[in-house]
């Protein structure tokens, strides 16, 4: 697998997937990227097989998860996945590397996100463990 990194999210995340074994992995300010509508850049992750993880999941998760109007992984029949760090309110650099190392715990390596989404959610019984869920897309209901 190799992540694309969103520019919503720090540059020290590269760092920890190339340590879990993903080598291949960017951030999209090294691909020169930065401020690329969304239409744009996911026209790019699907190209180029790329397993995004961005902050602004509305933007891009199925439209039953999202209060977007314009989801960007629906009508993608083949995608390398989408991971959705959906952090609280003030969350800053520590805890994106928090919720991203489960998100790399959770998939392994070599792992596989293939038209797939996970998604990394505060877990209100306990805050210092991130609830994950990961679910097909698209599904027969898309």
């Amino acid at each position: 697998m190799k992540f694309l990194i969103d520019e919503c999210l720090s540059i020290a995340l590269v760092d920890k997937a190339v340590a879990a074994g993903h080598v291949e992995s960017v951030h999209v300010t090294w691909r020169g990227m930065n401020g690329w509508k969304d239409h744009r850049l996911m026209q790019t992750v699907i190209d180029d097989d790329w397993t995004f993880v961005t902050r602004n999941s509305d933007d891009f998760r199925p439209r039953r998860g999202s209060a977007s109007q314009a989801p960007r992984y629906v009508g993608q029949p083949l995608h390398a996945g989408l991971v959705c760090l959906n952090l609280p309110v003030g969350s800053g650099r520590v805890d994106q590397l928090e919720y991203f190392q489960a998100a790399l715990d959770y998939i392994g390596n070599p792992g596989d996100l293939v038209n797939k989404v996970l998604e990394v959610d505060p877990n209100p019984a306990d805050a210092d463990q991130a609830l994950l869920r990961i679910y097909d897309f698209p599904d027969d209901e898309t």
